[in-house]
């Protein structure tokens, strides 16, 4: 594979990302897909959506689990209802994310990436140790069937971040680096974060946004890729800095106008190719 091929958050038929068919106008070589609803991960479903992508010359790089129950609405809310961090629904989620993982497997795809929520940010607290229990557990199910696991940043500072990577001690747990998180939950600035984080860093979101007035307490504004406060020529001079060769993964989240989404994912391949020549 190419050096940085550009590829783009897709959703089958549960999420936000780009539907499946829109991806061959697009013209990409990579997709992350959002793992469909449960009654669609049969070895069935996984043999055909396989042949769907075989079909369109598309690679899956990796499968980002979700959850009934989740919601975005707001940063308190996120808190409340995202991953695997809120203890009341953390059993069953740990059941789902394993199937989603043994979905992936069916399909060859090597990586699962996730929110695991927001982490609390005392590294010796209980509720600390025990998410970091929890994710050892999915880490440990994924390593036997030759996966990793990517955590999105975004919902936690990159110190606790760290702190919770060493505390789960996994060889095969990573980072999917996504720069306007960190923009939209108020939790750092991205250029620095990602080179604290380097070492972990397997994947990446290509995504901008414009931060808060109140960084923290209310969400920034996503943003068309270019168009906001991530400075994506710099961030794609780190990425080459820290040595990362992997796929540029674009994320635009406004399914409730498809033809928009679309459009402004096709001016985000355009960017993404002109960096990618201009820093060769």
């Amino acid at each position: 594979m190419e050096i940085w091929p550009i590829g783009v958050f897709v959703s089958c038929d549960a999420g936000l990302g780009l539907p499946l068919e829109a991806v061959r106008e697009v013209g990409v070589p990579t997709v992350q897909l959002h793992a469909p609803h449960s009654q669609s991960r049969s070895a069935e479903h996984a043999a055909a959506l396989s042949a769907r992508l075989a079909e369109l010359g598309i690679e899956a790089t990796c499968m980002f689990a979700g959850f009934e129950g989740e919601s975005y609405a707001n940063i308190p809310t996120v808190e409340r209802t995202v991953g695997l961090a809120p203890p009341s629904t953390r059993a069953a989620r740990l059941v789902e994310l394993k199937e989603i993982a043994d979905f992936a497997r069916q399909m060859g795809v090597t990586s699962v990436g996730l929110h695991v929520g927001f982490i609390p940010h005392d590294a010796e607290s209980a509720g600390f140790i025990a998410l970091a229990d929890a994710m050892a557990d999915v880490c440990q199910h994924c390593a036997a069937q030759g996966q990793a696991v990517h955590l999105e940043t975004g919902q936690e500072p990159v110190d606790v971040l760290l702190q919770f990577i060493q505390r789960v001690g996994q060889d095969n747990l990573h980072v999917n680096f996504d720069p306007a998180n960190m923009i939209l939950y108020g939790s750092g600035e991205p250029l620095p974060a990602l080179q604290t984080l380097a070492p972990h860093v397997q994947s990446v979101h290509c995504k901008d946004a414009t931060w808060s007035d109140q960084p923290g307490k209310t969400w920034g504004t996503e943003v068309p890729l270019g168009a906001g406060d991530v400075d994506i020529e710099a961030f794609l001079r780190a990425l080459k800095q820290i040595g990362y060769t992997g796929p540029l993964t674009i994320e635009r989240e406004i399914a409730q106008d498809r033809d928009r989404q679309k459009a402004e994912i096709q001016e985000a391949v355009t960017l993404l190719e002109r960096l990618r020549q201009k820093l060769a």
